[in-house]
């Protein structure tokens, strides 16, 4: 089924895994929310055009298809996004064989910030990620975050609780001595703050156990999934340092007005 983050989220060739039916009349068609370059915003958007057209029959077989999904924006009623999808013979999963307007390529302002002048390498990841260069996306994004782990541990420092303060900073003292970047993570991977723990979950862990599999003999495809959890691992990591920072700055300005306008 093309869920809506599929949609609107999702590089051409990665596949979209799930049960789906065996007929195109029974495919439904999710509205999706995206830019509508017409309106300069973000809108929603509602397929205009149904699975089985082209086809003999409404309820043609899916197995094996390839589809074209047509969507409008509902606002001006004039913009239009094409996508083309390919069922799997087994109906165990989907993916695009083409889009257009191309995939967006939409990098986060504080991650811009953090990456710096390694922002160049971060968008070449990207556009393979985009085209379905899985081994050429994960080896860019392993690069980016070899390049930038000391910046990020170094950022974590006055985050870190209290209690945990002193084993990190002799945890960041080893890291110096060491240039793997996987040593780097396992030695602070556990001193986390909480902040940077959504629902308990280590995104340092999983970024340790990803970046420790091998690019030399997987697949496209199994590069690609792994190149998409290292870039939302590495942009949740890079956006909430930042807010967090700024979150605080802000308790503290805020907590100094109060105290000077008493005295």
């Amino acid at each position: 089924m093309p869920y809506k983050d599929f949609l609107e989220d999702f590089p051409l060739f990665k596949k979209y895994k799930a049960k789906f039916w065996d007929a195109l009349n029974n495919y439904p068609k999710p509205a999706i929310n995206m830019n509508c370059q017409s309106c300069k915003s973000l809108q929603t958007f509602s397929m205009t055009n149904e699975f089985f057209d082209l086809k003999e029959y409404i309820n043609y077989p899916a197995a094996g298809c390839k589809v074209r999904l047509e969507y409008l924006c509902q606002s001006c009623r004039n913009f239009t996004r094409e996508f083309f999808i390919y069922i799997s013979s087994n109906l165990d999963y989907i993916y695009k064989i083409g889009q257009y307007p191309e995939w967006e390529i939409k990098i986060d302002k504080n991650l811009e910030l953090t990456l710096g002048k390694h922002l160049s390498v971060f968008k070449k990841g990207l556009v393979c990620e985009s085209q379905g260069y899985g081994i050429g996306a994960f080896a860019y994004y392993r690069r980016i975050t070899e390049n930038i782990i000391d910046e990020l541990l170094d950022s974590i420092s006055e985050l870190i609780e209290t209690g945990d303060r002193e084993k990190y900073k002799a945890a960041l003292i080893l890291t110096k001595k060491t240039r793997v970047t996987q040593e780097k993570i396992d030695l602070v991977k556990d001193l986390l703050p909480t902040v940077l723990r959504p629902n308990g979950m280590n995104p340092l862990g999983v970024l340790h156990s990803e970046l420790s599999e091998g690019i030399h003999s997987e697949t496209d495809e199994n590069c690609l999934e792994v190149a998409g959890h290292v870039r939302e691992i590495l942009t949740f990591l890079c956006t909430q340092i930042i807010l967090s920072k700024q979150t605080a700055k802000n308790f503290t300005n805020s907590m100094q007005a109060l105290l000077n306008k008493k005295k």
